[in-house]
């Protein structure tokens, strides 16, 4: 997979519908062979596939970069786990898992409640879905819960008196990711990673015809 020819957006599309349940690797596979690029190009395209591969590692060690910085805050510590599930359910697949845990959850107090927190249907034309398949949480719009929950992190930072604090934490964990990413060679495991989710991308639309 050429991923000098990933666009952002083709990158930011794969985070998002990638599995959430993929597990870190390994701590010795995460800080190992660290290489200089030899040219923008190679820079650029070694950036993306880290940022792909490494996806779990980086959310781990972003919320972890947050947390120790407000060990003292405790009010700091519920804002950034409120954040991470607001990031956290712009993926797909932890957005449709975590609907179906709360709905789960609610009927087992109110079934007629959990009745009306089922998604509308897709309307389907010659088979196929008419449009690309939106995402509802308890049977509304994911952008609402994304929307909630950003307010409340915000306010929760807020509260904490820790907004300065947060936006240095946030630019050391950045930083520390692009670093990562731009020194970390790709490994043979990448490659042939990337080239499974590229097949697998491509039979699923095959699939779909």
């Amino acid at each position: 997979m050429d991923w000098g020819n990933v666009t952002a957006e083709d990158l930011i599309d794969a985070l998002r519908e990638v599995d959430w349940s993929t597990p870190p690797r390994p701590l010795s596979e995460f800080f190992s062979r660290f290489t200089l690029p030899r040219s923008h190009s190679k820079w650029n395209s070694r950036l993306k596939c880290n940022l792909y591969y490494y996806r779990t590692n980086y959310f781990i060690m972003i919320i972890f970069i947050l947390g120790m910085g407000f060990l003292r805050r405790p009010l700091a510590i519920v804002a950034a786990s409120v954040t991470a599930l607001s990031i956290a359910l712009l993926n797909d697949s932890f957005a449709g898992t975590f609907s179906e845990k709360v709905t789960r959850t609610v009927r087992k107090f109110s079934p007629h409640l959990a009745a009306k927190m089922r998604p509308p249907l897709t309307p389907v034309i010659r088979g196929r879905p008419a449009a690309k398949r939106a995402i509802y949480i308890c049977g509304q719009p994911r952008w609402m819960f994304v929307l909630m929950s950003s307010s409340a992190s915000f306010f929760l930072w807020f509260a904490s008196c820790g907004l300065l604090s947060v936006l240095w934490a946030l630019a050391i964990g950045l930083l520390a990711t692009i670093l990562h990413a731009s020194f970390r060679m790709p490994n043979m495991k990448a490659r042939l990673n990337t080239f499974r989710e590229e097949f697998r991308t491509v039979w699923r639309n095959y699939s779909d015809l």
